[in-house]
């Protein structure tokens, strides 16, 4: 029984495979990949530039800390992560690693980030409501909209975890009304997101 049990397991996965793969799950999450790759090298590159050629970065972010109330900034980064994400998370992920608390900091920007989603997944499902909204919609994300429908929670994965807009993923999702719980599961990976980015962007500043 346990090896039917299995067996029935080993299939489910291997057709799960096969179908990402016929699809082209794994190229699209490949090309993904080497697109975040050049932001992150650019990012990095411009921070160093600035930091030695114009501006010492610590000194300005000590000074962001020290000038502006944490609740101001979290409130723009919320509202940055609702809308498209107008603004590079790294850059508040470097102005959480000189606050007084960072881990607090950076936990609460994950926070806002993952908020940010939720209400981006409400703006999607909200826009199903009004047809002509809706299908402006529909014709300006159809990529994304038609990826999500294809590869579902995975593409949400994606989206969570590499550096691209993860508000399009969640409008996306919710305009063809994914299940909210298991957005809600798997968008929880925007925490490790942001985890990992801050061991590397913390030691730079």
């Amino acid at each position: 029984m346990k090896e039917k049990a299995k067996s029935k397991k080993k299939s489910r996965i291997r057709l799960l495979h096969q179908y990402y793969k016929y699809t082209g799950f794994y190229g699209f999450v490949g090309s993904s990949l080497k697109k975040a790759v050049l932001p992150i090298v650019i990012f990095i590159g411009a921070l160093w530039a600035v930091d030695h050629f114009f501006l010492n970065i610590e000194d300005m972010l000590v000074h962001i800390t020290e000038t502006y109330q944490p609740a101001k900034v979290l409130a723009i980064f919320l509202l940055s992560e609702s809308l498209l994400g107008l603004v590079p998370p790294e850059l508040f992920i470097a102005w959480a690693g000189k606050s007084a608390a960072p881990f607090l900091f950076l936990t609460l920007l994950a926070s806002m980030s993952y908020l940010g989603g939720v209400i981006s997944y409400g703006i999607g499902l909200s826009v199903t409501k009004i047809p002509s909204v809706r299908l402006l919609m529909e014709v300006k994300l159809a990529k994304h909209i038609h990826n999500t429908r294809k590869w579902g929670g995975f593409l949400i994965i994606v989206g969570a975890l590499l550096p691209i807009p993860f508000a399009i993923t969640s409008i996306a999702a919710g305009i063809i009304r994914f299940p909210f719980s298991s957005y809600l599961i798997f968008a929880l990976l925007r925490f490790a997101r942001f985890y990992l980015y801050a061991l590397v962007i913390f030691k730079m500043v």
